[in-house]
């Protein structure tokens, strides 16, 4: 791929996101962030790493309660007392989301990446969903988890996505209009659902 390209995945839990953003990744050369992007935010902000990723495990599910609730401090969603406030650790995940794609070409999965790097020419924005049965299925095989379980924490993740999606975006989490392509990998396949993406970016880059 001569062109630089942007590609964001959001996707429900345990729909194969994760696994069709690092095979995509694989196959076009180019470099894949999710968890990633904790380093990258750490080292372009000079703060420890740990810091990052305490924060990221609690904002989403910080604002999924405040949503339920409807507990807002001073308009806002109650901020955490730890160092980085969701505010401040989406800001500066969203500085180093921006300055990986002013660089390189690469694959960003999840926390609005799709909004924040709105403006970029070579963005490409995807949506993952698969049946609620294979989504189970796989969340039982990789948490090693019973299937009442993994039902709840499916749903648990995916209000929680949700709420920090759509409380930091102008847009709905999961609505096929908030993204390029909404794709849903039961019908294809993992290895066939990437291969469609594929095909999509290389006719859009061909017609631009």
């Amino acid at each position: 791929m001569e062109k630089k390209i942007i590609l964001t995945i959001g996707r429900q839990f345990g729909s194969g996101g994760r696994i069709i953003g690092k095979q995509i990744a694989e196959e076009l050369g180019i470099g894949y962030y999710d968890k990633e992007i904790m380093s990258v935010a750490a080292k372009e902000s000079g703060l420890c790493e740990e810091v990052f990723e305490k924060a990221d495990e609690r904002t989403a599910s910080g604002l999924s309660y405040a949503l339920t609730t409807g507990y807002s401090y001073m308009g806002m969603y109650m901020p955490y007392t730890d160092f980085l406030s969701n505010d401040g650790l989406f800001q500066l995940q969203s500085d180093a989301m921006r300055k990986l794609a002013a660089e390189k070409s690469c694959v960003l999965v999840g926390r609005c990446a799709d909004y924040i790097l709105r403006d970029e020419p070579g963005l490409f924005s995807f949506f993952i969903h698969d049946k609620t049965e294979n989504r189970i299925k796989r969340i039982m095989e990789y948490q090693k988890i019973g299937e009442e379980e993994a039902k709840e924490l499916m749903i648990k993740t995916d209000k929680s996505r949700a709420a920090y999606y759509n409380y930091y975006t102008n847009k709905t989490w999961g609505a096929a209009n908030s993204y390029n392509f909404s794709i849903d990998a039961s019908v294809l396949g993992i290895d066939e659902t990437v291969a469609l993406m594929k095909e999509f970016i290389e006719r859009r880059q061909k017609g631009s």
